[in-house]
């Protein structure tokens, strides 16, 4: 037999909770406010509102920032559950929508936004001109299931389980520098060859730096003299002539500026992933631009 939920039992603002969830998240006021485009005074009035419904005190303020107490701790959970448990409400009210006009958010690399999706959006775009785009070129992992874009394009296999995902193909990617650059270098016949090369390295430089030593490269930190936290700067510091860059084959062999290092050696494959949020499939608009996508990434 199911119990009835005594919802009288239920006495505090949702708005307050969500206040308090962001708040613990951002780990400040001001970035809870910035989040949420909140006033930061309202903000702090929801969140002070809400510890007196509760009869419980939620932060303790350390420095600049705020830490849970321990009445904060074992209520955030709980809260995080309800605001999961909103975010598929919404998603699945607009998932609902069978209209096949609207705004559809992709988010991709910097390197695919800037380079592959242009074209295919154009064709898109005359082909349901009724939907919208925008894109998010980030090289973080967006948040699908608190809805900050539609469809991602990833390089991942994604783990969590209200996602789904097709891998879509394996691209390949390749070495590249200025004909100069190679030059100076001796034209390297074998991996050996690069240890005195500079390669543009990224600000976290870990998994480029293990990669390259995996595919049997040996570089120290000082292979990577110029580093960049941006695709397109990487892109541009190698077509200028600072050092060695990589890039997918269809956008490299089309850069006049550059040629492939070694030519010799097999190109990396890279695993493309085309993934939404399993309510959002329900959506004619969502799923004509993922089908349409699968489709023109893989040609």
């Amino acid at each position: 037999m199911q119990l009835r939920m005594d919802w009288r039992s239920v006495n505090f603002d949702w708005n307050r909770a969500r206040a308090f969830l962001v708040t613990a998240e951002e780990g400040s006021l001001s970035a809870a406010a910035r989040a949420l485009d909140l006033a930061q005074p309202t903000l702090g009035r929801q969140v002070a509102a809400l510890e007196e419904e509760l009869g419980v005190t939620l932060f303790e303020r350390v420095g600049r920032g705020l830490v849970l107490t321990q009445s904060g701790l074992e209520l955030v959970e709980h809260v995080r559950a309800m605001g999961d448990a909103a975010t598929r409400v919404s998603l699945t009210a607009s998932g609902q929508s069978q209209s096949v006009e609207g705004p559809i958010c992709i988010t991709t690399t910097e390197a695919y936004a800037a380079f592959v999706l242009p074209p295919i959006i154009a064709q898109l775009r005359e082909e349901a001109p009724g939907i919208t785009v925008e894109i998010v070129a980030s090289n973080a992992v967006s948040d699908l299931r608190r809805r900050e874009a539609d469809i991602a394009i990833r390089n991942g296999r994604p783990t969590d389980p209200d996602l789904i995902a097709r891998k879509i193909k394996d691209d390949a990617a390749q070495f590249y520098a200025t004909p100069a650059y190679i030059d100076q270098i001796g034209n390297p016949a074998t991996l050996a060859d690069f240890s005195e090369a500079a390669f543009i390295g990224f600000i976290d430089n870990k998994a480029l730096h293990d990669g390259l030593n995996a595919l049997g490269f040996n570089l120290t930190g000082r292979n990577f003299p110029v580093s960049t936290g941006s695709h397109l700067v990487h892109w541009e510091l190698a077509k200028q002539g600072l050092g060695i860059g990589a890039m997918p084959i269809s956008v490299g062999d089309a850069e006049p500026r550059v040629k492939r290092v070694a030519p010799w050696m097999d190109p990396i494959e890279i695993p493309v992933w085309l993934v939404a949020h399993r309510e959002l499939r329900t959506s004619r608009r969502v799923r004509l631009v993922f089908d349409f996508l699968a489709a023109a990434l893989l040609e």
